[in-house]
């Protein structure tokens, strides 16, 4: 097994990472489950990852198709199948067997691995459905004390060292803005370097103890949660879910120090009164822009407000922890961004223009090399997403560029709209998207989720007359929403992210 990386990083592999970490701190609690006294210490997670590397009998690199729903188990695997030089794509224990074979047939057809794929899952009868050959997932057996020392010592590691080595990846798949599904392969090395950016980023330390409710078969909770901490050797407590009843108790209980979170989550909890532990050293939020009420509910606890995405192995850009810059998501961390025009040249400071990026952690190409277009020939990304830098460095966005609304030859942004309406303290969330319409083109409409659950239709249509006459104040003419229509709430990723192409989906020129 090579244990340093070779560009000059000097980041360790990740089965390095767990053989060190076991050395150093086996007895330390690294994965806890939140419901339940389930705890995996350092020494206990590298010695059931290699256990399961090696008893899968996968003699050459394969792709491992891994679908489980409990958290720790899923770590244990996801992190074996990695370390030992496998491919791993991990999978959202809610799609059909038809989901699976569709996607291994994509793999197969541009994967150089002669190797068939298999699954990790305990249902026999799904894995047959799928047509993939199925793997046991890993049994991570009773509680063990989190003081017990390393079974084996070096015995341990040197097994471990034997099963663990170069060559493995996650693969994820993005659809973006077309639906269309693009394979996202990234290496071993780009995960933990993006991983110790962000625990650096953080100032995680052994005495940390994270709580990420967000789902593992997502790039975030795999790097920001799993790698990051593994880098800084500290705690991480994993949950199936988001839980609102009983949260803050949870964190005071766990002794949480940091949360990795995404708006969705923080919007919940900014409705009711915020609790937090003494302890509590900062909230890191991803995936979407933070509304600002949401954020001014959180005074007194440090927000640390990310941008990323998958093709970045997660993290782009981050505020400091104490230089947060409210309406931003930071500065680039890990990675360069460029912002340019129409026309692919760089734009002026504070202008909007395309995001582009390239760094350590970022692809060099899609899988099976589809959307090659997206790439320039010094390495650069073409990411979609619109915003602007300001003379700090700090990062601004304005949305997707797909998201952009062409009214009749004028933009409206999307963004801009919503945080005018979110100014009413009655509304949690908004969500403008373009309507179509026979003679503009298109048109903006919003969708408006409010604070309050249980509400009469009377309050409805007061709050959406309210919100027209601040549409009116806030905009100018050509931007205000043609209707505003209150919703429980809107479709969305398993993370909480909305799904803008669904809910465009459901409009009429009517609408």
């Amino acid at each position: 097994m090579s244990g340093e990386r070779t560009d000059g990083t000097g980041i360790p592999s990740i089965g390095r990472l767990l053989i060190d970490r076991a050395a150093s701190d086996g007895g330390r609690a690294y994965l806890e489950d939140a419901r339940s006294d389930r705890t995996l210490t350092y020494a206990q997670a590298m010695e059931a990852a290699s256990g399961f590397a090696a008893g899968a009998g996968l003699d050459e690199p394969t792709t491992v198709f891994l679908r489980e729903p409990d958290p720790l188990t899923f770590a244990v695997a996801h992190l074996g199948v990695i370390a030992a030089g496998h491919r791993c794509v991990p999978l959202d224990p809610a799609l059909a067997p038809a989901d699976v074979a569709r996607l291994a047939e994509l793999v197969a057809s541009g994967s150089s691995r002669e190797s068939e794929p298999v699954i990790v899952t305990a249902d026999a009868a799904f894995a047959a459905a799928a047509g993939v050959r199925r793997i046991d997932p890993p049994e991570l057996g009773a509680t063990r004390s989190a003081a017990m020392p390393l079974a084996g010592g070096g015995a341990a590691s040197r097994a471990a060292a034997s099963v663990f080595r170069d060559g493995g990846s996650a693969m994820l798949f993005t659809s973006g803005s077309t639906g269309t599904p693009k394979g996202v392969e990234l290496r071993a090395d780009q995960l933990a370097f993006v991983g110790a950016a962000v625990a650096e980023h953080l100032g995680l330390t052994s005495e940390d103890r994270g709580y990420n409710p967000l789902p593992l078969f997502h790039i975030n909770a795999e790097v920001v949660g799993l790698l990051a901490t593994l880098v800084a050797g500290s705690t991480l407590v994993l949950d199936q879910r988001f839980h609102r009843t009983g949260f803050w108790p949870l964190m005071s209980d766990r002794r949480i120090t940091w949360i990795n979170a995404v708006p969705a989550i923080l919007a919940v909890l900014a409705t009711e009164r915020i609790e937090a532990p003494r302890g509590l050293r900062l909230i890191r939020t991803a995936s979407a822009p933070l509304p600002g009420p949401v954020a001014e509910a959180f005074t007194g606890i440090p927000l640390v407000v990310s941008y990323g995405m998958t093709e970045a192995s997660s993290q782009i850009t981050a505020t400091p922890v104490d230089a947060p810059r409210p309406g931003t998501v930071g500065v680039p961390v890990g990675t360069e961004v460029q912002v340019r025009g129409a026309a692919g040249s760089p734009v002026g400071q504070d202008e909007i223009g395309e995001l582009w990026i390239r760094g350590a952690g970022v692809v060099d190409s899609y899988f099976g090399a589809a959307a090659a277009d997206r790439f320039d020939a010094d390495g650069w990304l073409r990411t979609g997403d619109l915003g602007s830098v300001d003379a700090d460095g700090y990062v601004t966005l304005a949305g997707r560029v797909d998201d952009v609304i062409n009214r009749g030859g004028e933009k409206v942004y999307p963004l801009e709209v919503e945080e005018a309406l979110l100014e009413d303290p009655a509304v949690r969330e908004v969500v403008v998207v373009g309507a179509p319409d026979d003679v503009l083109g298109a048109v903006p409409v919003a969708f408006v989720i409010p604070a309050e659950v249980a509400r009469s239709d009377e309050e409805d249509r007061t709050l959406v007359e309210r919100l027209t006459a601040l549409a009116a104040q806030r905009l100018p003419r050509f931007k205000r929403p043609r209707t505003i229509t209150v919703v429980d709430d809107v479709p969305r990723a398993p993370t909480g992210k909305v799904q803008r192409v669904r809910l465009r989906g459901t409009l009429t020129p009517d609408r």
